[in-house]
């Protein structure tokens, strides 16, 4: 079968439709998803919504990028929900506790996964310093680098996945490694 078949099965909301797609798809899904979010139960989860999106909005796709691309697409946008909203979480706890009425910020260590592929650093306490620095840029920046360096996707399918030109996701990477270094260099700094 091949992808416009393929994608008129899902469309027709077959099951089997579905369950190849989940097959084919689970696990890069959540790879990716471990890429931007390094904490399994969290990744899974998302991987979860990614593929409720999928069934719930196939009838808009429009077969202008590969099926492939627009999933990365709809999960690269579910990660980045996840970590605004994460942020948004961890400021308010900040605030309560500037502001005395405060709720017990959660210490356990959030960085449970990084024994992932793309992570060959064995510094548990440098990875998470990592994590919390790639999150910290701009979000363009943020899904350039943490899709190319981490989840090992080529410049090409990340100028599909963000619907960028080539050139523009090449200096994103440019600069996100630029201000990654200026991060770390400051922590370094601060640490040593």
């Amino acid at each position: 079968m091949n992808e416009t078949e393929f994608i008129q099965e899902l469309k027709l909301k077959s099951t089997s439709a579905y369950s190849q797609l989940l097959d084919n798809f689970q696990q890069k899904v959540f790879s990716t998803c471990i890429s931007f979010v390094p904490n399994r139960e969290d990744a899974e989860d998302i991987a979860q919504d990614v593929f409720v999106e999928v069934f719930k909005s196939i009838d808009k796709f429009k077969g202008d990028s590969k099926l492939s691309t627009w999933i990365y697409r709809i999960t690269t946008n579910k990660c980045l929900e996840f970590i605004r909203k994460k942020n948004t979480k961890k400021r308010f706890a900040f605030l309560q506790s500037i502001t005395g009425n405060a709720i017990p910020i959660d210490k356990t260590d959030y960085f449970t996964e990084m024994n992932h592929p793309g992570i060959l650093l064995e510094n548990k306490e440098l990875n998470a310093t990592l994590f919390k620095a790639i999150n910290g840029l701009p979000e363009s920046q943020t899904v350039v680098f943490t899709l190319h360096k981490i989840d090992g996707k080529s410049y090409q399918e990340i100028a599909e996945i963000t619907k960028r030109s080539l050139s523009s996701v090449e200096s994103i990477m440019f600069r996100a490694k630029k201000n990654l270094q200026n991060a770390l260099e400051n922590y370094y700094k601060n640490e040593h």
